[in-house]
């Protein structure tokens, strides 16, 4: 099953064993809009979804930021911090990638292993 989204807003289930957490998604599926990414952006309101992508850099940015790799079934595969001016390792099983401002991801409950979900078409603001 190969997740494939177009350009938009949606929101973003964290499936956590205290249930379920919403927030706000940007959904960058083309090439001009996953170069763009959060480029020049003071602050992420929610998170940005890049797919495809198992990659990232942060070169241009102007914050640091929280990056969880998933897998093609949306399973975190990893989770880092990232300073502005860095290039991230690819992972080879990454098929989508979550970015979002530093620290946000451990509130969430974000971690290896978790499963998220993308509801397209919703309104994300949610808690």
């Amino acid at each position: 099953m190969r997740q494939q989204w177009r350009d938009g807003v949606g929101k973003l289930v964290v499936q956590g064993a205290a249930g379920d957490v919403g927030l706000p998604l940007e959904i960058a599926s083309s090439y001009r809009a996953r170069t763009r990414g959060l480029l020049g952006r003071d602050a992420v309101d929610g998170v940005l979804l890049l797919s495809p992508a198992s990659s990232i850099h942060t070169v241009g940015m102007r914050i640091p930021i929280d990056v969880a790799y998933l897998d093609w079934r949306l399973n975190v595969i990893a989770v880092r911090t990232m300073k502005p001016g860095r290039l991230g390792l690819p992972r080879l099983r990454a098929r989508h990638v979550l970015e979002t401002e530093a620290g946000a991801m451990v509130g969430w409950g974000l971690r290896v292993g978790v499963r998220v979900k993308v509801e397209v078409g919703v309104d994300g603001d949610m808690e």
